[in-house]
């Protein structure tokens, strides 16, 4: 069974996905996860707290998902988790994305930090900084577009390819 918290947290998402963070009241985020404000406010001490235990949920879901690889192959692991966009972390990442620009809301340094986990399992196995940086910026655009829902096109498999055959070198 799903812990109280996580469910206001997965109802904080649903909301701003929905409808942005000024929909997201403790009085809507509270109804939509099933609990009373006051249950709310026992989690999560005011709107700030929650907004924060939400990029607390992203980092830790960035951490889980590189952690969650073969580590025979880091690179291949993280270009196939770049083309995917239908999953928890993706979801709190997009809420997520929806709290730019909300003041005393640090979203975008979450975000970074969230994305950042897989620069840390990379360098482990690419040296060089610059194709590190390169590989790191392919996996964004790669989530961009699914993100987006944009169709993967073949030169995009030819792309991750020839990264692929860069860090073999």
């Amino acid at each position: 069974m799903i812990d109280t918290k996580d469910r206001i947290l997965d109802a904080l998402e649903l909301v701003l996905t929905e409808s942005g963070p000024g929909a997201a009241t403790l009085e809507a985020v509270a109804a939509r996860a099933g609990v009373s404000k006051g249950g709310l406010l026992y989690h999560f001490g005011g709107k700030e707290a929650l907004f924060n235990g939400l990029l607390d949920r992203l980092r830790d879901l960035g951490a889980q998902d590189a952690a969650t690889h073969d580590d025979c192959d880091a690179l291949t692991a993280y270009l196939a988790t770049s083309s995917r966009a239908e999953d928890a972390y993706t979801r709190t990442l997009l809420a997520t994305m929806r709290l730019i620009g909300t003041p005393g809301v640090d979203a975008e340094n979450a975000i970074a930090d969230s994305l950042d986990h897989w620069a840390d399992v990379l360098a482990e196995h690419i040296t060089d900084p610059m194709l590190l940086r390169l590989v790191m910026l392919v996996g964004d655009g790669l989530y961009l577009r699914a993100l987006l829902g944009a169709q993967r096109r073949p030169l995009d498999d030819n792309l991750v390819s020839y990264v692929r055959g860069l860090a073999a070198r």
